[in-house]
């Protein structure tokens, strides 16, 4: 198996937390959390990453219990975690943690997929304009704009 090498877009990422976090979180938790995740694209040296982490740590340290918390519903005899956005973003970041900085040490690899998402999305309009092709035709016109965007 060839050596690989994965990047998780921080756009992405960066986004996902926005959205879960709302644009005016209700809690200090949430508040902080947001602060800390709206500097992830920042990050452009091991330097910068090591204070960074540990602004992530402080904060899970200071907030594990309130993350953790349970609540409990009588009707249908269930728990579940009572500020389930706010944990549900922690754990996007630290389970992404392995996978997020990459790019740190190779300089050939982007910190979003942007670019690539962008080529993809012109890809996907002239694939639009030969909508009536087969499918292996469409393998083929795939195969042949690769190649002639790779080799003007």
């Amino acid at each position: 198996m060839p050596d690989t090498t994965l990047q998780r877009c921080l756009v992405h990422i960066q986004r996902d937390c926005r959205i879960w976090l709302t644009r005016n979180p209700k809690n200090n938790a949430a508040y902080e959390l947001k602060q800390i995740s709206s500097k992830i694209h920042l990050i452009n040296s091991h330097f910068e990453l090591s204070f960074w982490l540990l602004d992530l740590h402080n904060w899970h340290e200071k907030y594990k219990d309130f993350i953790n918390e349970k609540s409990y519903n009588p009707e249908t005899g269930r728990y579940w975690f009572t500020h389930k956005l706010v944990r549900r973003t922690f754990m996007t970041i630290k389970r992404a943690l392995p996978n997020m900085f990459a790019y740190l040490d190779n300089p050939m690899i982007p910190k979003s997929s942007n670019s690539i998402e962008s080529f993809f999305g012109h890809m996907k309009g002239h694939l639009n304009i030969h909508r009536g092709l087969s499918y292996e035709h469409r393998k083929q016109y795939i195969m042949w704009y690769l190649y002639f965007k790779n080799n003007p």
